[in-house]
């Protein structure tokens, strides 16, 4: 029997959906359509704990971590009725409110189905691209975690 062989892993294996309900319950998850760019990260905060009884070693104590997703997405518009897409607009007007409506739940994970999969609540801010005339309309958008990133289980899984 053969062993396969690896292959390496694409960076548009992301998906990143937008919980619609009003409720940010995670019950009408939609998918953000149009990213052309996402990155990642969860940076923990590390202190000092070092002290006189670890023989001249460092030590060092986990006390925090902050998560936060970026991407870049293509605008998508529907030129017949003159809207954007739905996810979009949620991501916009959460950008441009205050206390709890400024924070949506979202959730991402591997389209193919491997275990990478999280979730949690964050804060979102908005900004056009600009651009020269023959560019797309792009817009980068921050999404900061406001408290826990969750491991999950992949949806498509």
């Amino acid at each position: 029997m053969s062993t396969p062989t690896p292959t390496n892993a694409l960076a548009r294996r992301w998906k990143i959906d937008i919980d619609m309900s009003s409720e940010k319950d995670g019950t009408d998850y939609q998918n953000i359509i149009g990213i052309t760019e996402f990155t990642q990260t969860a940076e923990p905060n590390i202190e000092d704990s070092s002290d006189y009884d670890s023989g001249g070693w460092a030590g060092n104590t986990k006390t925090g971590q902050a998560w936060e997703c970026s991407l870049t997405i293509n605008r998508r518009i529907n030129d017949t009725v003159k809207t954007y897409h739905p996810t979009h607009e949620k991501l916009r007007a959460a950008a441009y409110a205050y206390g709890s409506a400024s924070e949506v739940r979202v959730r991402y994970y591997d389209r193919d189905g491997l275990p990478e999969a999280y979730e949690g609540v964050a804060i979102v801010t908005w900004a056009p691209s600009g651009g020269e005339y023959t560019a797309l309309d792009q817009v980068e958008v921050t999404l900061t975690g406001n408290g826990p990133l969750a491991l999950i289980d992949n949806p498509e899984a």
